[in-house]
């Protein structure tokens, strides 16, 4: 959006860490990552004051942090404030040099003594625990802070701090200034800026395109068709993968018209991001591109991996953050990779996530119905998808946005249920072929996102599973434990209970279960209880 003279997007980014933080392996991913990335425009002020909760630092934590930010492409920066304690204007001074420098992000290391001014000044005992009263008296006498109050804000503290927010309000109306001269002199570029902040998007169910599939294809597949398609609508959207974008399918390939690039120095309008092997990083760092605002952000991994990313994604469901997470390799589908690479409690761990949805879809359509999902409202989204080929139905569609719906049913009233996600759907739907031979009438139940099922009227919900159809079926390649409220005391599930193994997927659907034969026997149990 800048352009020569409207500096519409000028301003820096701050983080504070302290001797924890820097001892978190995330922080390694990050600030790796940034240095990498040359993002001059990230500055990181380090309380270093040598304490844990524990006691000193030395007992766990020894290395040289300036060389190390050193080795990973920072500027180092040192202030003293232990020897000078007031100074601000060290501070100051810190900040001007790291902004000085354009092509490195900068870290300031404040020397400094926790407590300070109390009398467990340097001590670990005040790291995590109340001073008290006694000790907080005797910190205010040291200090000369006024002592007749329990809670007291002097007024010069009020004057300043009104000072600083009258600099801000000064500041934006010089930027709303230059933003109106910036909307004359460049209208579409303008009108683009405010539509990306203001997070408005373009009606998706209404692209034809995203419905329209033939032949079978494996769900990551279609998923990057689909983001391709959404790409070239929403030029705010930004993503990438942990080393894996050949696997995950996540890249945005360019075309004729459009040319998407890899984000990286000299070329940060490029939207393709590579994260490295930095899970969590990466899903930390999407979850601040989307807070930023004016962006749409994804990132791509094995399943197996959101292991690695599970307390960002977290942290995206409680701080409402639309993150899409797209997740591939989904089940012992993975094959020879064995039990280390096929994921059985992912999708259990995710759905216990407050605030969280996750799709597993069985077709292309549901695979976009899911990408519309993910980008409309305030949840993260993972996508949860696989890497063999999975037919198309006729009837999925725009449906899967309530969750579950019924996607292949019987004449009448259904005998069974067959309720299913993902490419175990196809398995239900050949079971009620065969059961039908068998004067059985079943109905299949696709499940793509409970959550969003859930959140339905009871009316719709008991329209797709009746609760007076006590002989049900539920398949999922993954744990058990989403399964039992919707199998009910009757019902059966097919699912994966033990890790793994390696072998082609074939063999191994077949060997754990995943078979036509073992559903139709599980619906006849189901019937016979």
């Amino acid at each position: 959006f800048n352009r020569e003279g409207f500096p519409v997007v000028d301003h820096y980014t701050y983080a504070l860490c302290g001797d924890g933080c820097l001892e978190e392996g995330i922080s390694y991913e990050a600030c790796s990552f940034a240095g990498t990335h040359e993002l001059g425009k990230l500055i990181l002020f380090y309380d270093d004051n040598d304490i844990t909760i524990e006691g000193d630092t030395d007992i766990t934590f020894k290395e040289d942090v300036g060389m190390r930010f050193a080795a990973q492409n920072w500027q180092v920066l040192h202030v003293d404030l232990v020897s000078h304690p007031d100074d601000v204007a060290l501070i100051a001074k810190a900040i001007e040099e790291a902004k000085a420098e354009k092509s490195k992000p900068s870290i300031i290391i404040c020397k400094t003594k926790i407590g300070y001014g109390t009398p467990l000044e340097g001590s670990h005992k005040c790291h995590g625990s109340p001073l008290g009263v006694e000790n907080l008296q005797k910190t205010k006498e040291k200090l000369g802070w006024p002592c007749t109050e329990a809670f007291d804000v002097p007024a010069e503290v009020f004057a300043h701090t009104a000072e600083a927010g009258a600099r801000g309000a000064k500041k934006e109306e010089a930027w709303k200034a230059m933003f109106a001269e910036y909307e004359k002199a460049y209208p579409e570029l303008a009108k683009a800026y405010k539509a990306a902040m203001s997070g408005e998007m373009v009606d998706l169910t209404k692209v034809e395109d995203l419905f329209k599939w033939e032949k079978p294809m494996e769900t990551r597949q279609t998923s990057s068709v689909v983001l391709n398609k959404i790409a070239a609508l929403v030029p705010e959207l930004i993503g990438g993968s942990a080393d894996l974008a050949p696997s995950n399918l996540s890249d945005m390939k360019n075309t004729d018209t459009i040319t998407y690039g890899d984000f990286a120095p000299g070329h940060y309008e490029g939207r393709n991001m590579h994260f490295g092997i930095r899970e969590h990083a990466m899903a930390a760092i999407t979850n601040g591109m989307q807070l930023h605002g004016g962006l749409r952000a994804y990132c791509a991994t094995f399943f197996i991996f959101s292991d690695y990313c599970k307390h960002a994604i977290r942290l995206s469901a409680l701080m409402n953050i639309p993150v899409v997470y797209i997740l591939t390799h989904d089940s012992i589908g993975v094959g020879e990779d064995g039990p280390t690479h096929e994921p059985v409690e992912q999708l259990i761990a995710l759905r216990s996530i407050p605030n969280m949805k996750v799709y597993r879809p069985a077709d292309g359509k549901e695979t976009a119905a899911a990408w519309i999902s993910a980008l409309t409202g305030t949840a993260p989204t993972a996508l949860v998808l696989t890497r063999q080929n999975l037919p198309q139905y006729e009837n999925s569609g725009l449906a899967a946005l309530k969750g579950a719906y019924v996607l292949d049913d019987c004449d009448g009233t259904p005998d069974v249920l067959l309720l299913a996600t993902g490419s175990e759907v196809e398995l239900c739907v050949k079971a009620k072929a065969q059961l039908a031979e068998e004067g059985v009438k079943a109905r299949v139940v696709s499940m793509p996102c409970f959550e969003e099922f859930e959140k339905q009227s009871d009316e719709y919900k008991e329209s797709v599973i009746p609760s007076a159809v006590k002989a049900r079926v539920c398949v999922e390649a993954g744990s058990p434990y989403s399964w039992y409220k919707y199998a009910g005391d009757k019902g059966e599930i097919v699912a994966m209970s033990t890790f793994g193994a390696s072998g082609p997927a074939p063999l191994l659907f077949k060997q754990f279960g995943f078979t036509v034969e073992n559903v139709v026997e599980k619906a006849k149990k189901s019937l016979a209880k």
